[in-house]
């Protein structure tokens, strides 16, 4: 009689440092996402941000216009890095990757938190690139402002990790980031990144509070500016990375269970 050998599941539902070290690598090699998350929201800043103007123009809360803007851009390129690292998922199910997943003990949480730890590690790079060059071409932020937003632009942008894994998954693999990009430029126009949510009306302000941009640039920006509703930005943050961490985890299932 043959004994049935149960194949038991692995610590962490298959979560490890050697799948996000491997997951990483072979992220770094597609060199287009890497100069679209980490080199386009600097070159943003320098053409937006950094002119003369922006820095003689001071702010109450100290700092310039320029560190503004800065910041801004910080959040942007966060967005784009971490959406990005996210949607590489649609390259994986265009290979019938996911598919194979579901023949493997990995559980859907753990490959769900490695793709938002992979996006986050993108997205520190691209924040950290952003402030080096704004601090040297004339962006000012109160001393412990240049940690504290960088900090909380990064931490923030889990919410685009999880936006980008949910989009991996919900769009084709040969479309997702040509669409992906557009989107992300709307939102942050909509949620008050590149232009301030008071200079464009009552109205559109109350809308903006209701993008899932609108919370991390606040937050984001609050060290610099000390304005805005800190409760209404991170409850937007909680609940936007919750919708969209679900709809990733409902999408992964379903294209797992087509095997």
């Amino acid at each position: 009689m043959t004994a049935v050998v149960e194949r038991s599941l692995p610590r962490f539902g298959g979560f490890s440092l050697g799948m996000i070290g491997l997951e990483l690598r072979r992220m770094v090699r597609n060199r287009r996402t890497v100069v679209f998350t980490v080199v386009m929201p600097p070159v943003f800043y320098l053409l937006f941000g950094s002119s003369a103007s922006y820095r003689s123009e001071r702010l109450d809360g100290g700092g310039n216009v320029a560190g503004y803007v800065l910041v801004s851009m910080a959040v942007y390129g966060a967005m784009l890095a971490t959406t990005s690292g996210g949607a590489m998922v649609s390259v994986e199910r265009a290979a019938g990757w996911s598919r194979q997943l579901r023949l493997t003990p990995l559980l859907p949480g753990a490959y769900i938190a490695v793709k938002l730890v992979l996006a986050m590690i993108i997205g520190a790079v691209s924040v950290v690139v952003a402030l080096v060059v704004g601090a040297f071409t004339g962006a000012e932020l109160p001393a412990a402002a240049w940690v504290e937003c960088g900090l909380l632009a990064w931490v923030c942008a889990l919410v685009f990790a999880a936006f980008g894994l949910f989009m991996g998954y919900l769009l084709p693999s040969e479309n997702v980031l040509q669409i992906l990009g557009p989107v992300l430029a709307v939102l942050s126009f909509a949620g008050g990144l590149f232009v301030p949510v008071d200079q464009l009306g009552s109205t559109f302000a109350r809308i903006a509070a209701f993008t899932p941009v609108y919370g991390v640039g606040q937050i984001a920006r609050y060290p610099l500016t000390h304005e805005g509703n800190l409760w209404l930005a991170a409850l937007s943050v909680v609940v936007w990375t919750a919708v969209f961490s679900v709809g990733a985890m409902w999408r992964f299932r379903r294209d797992t269970a087509r095997v």
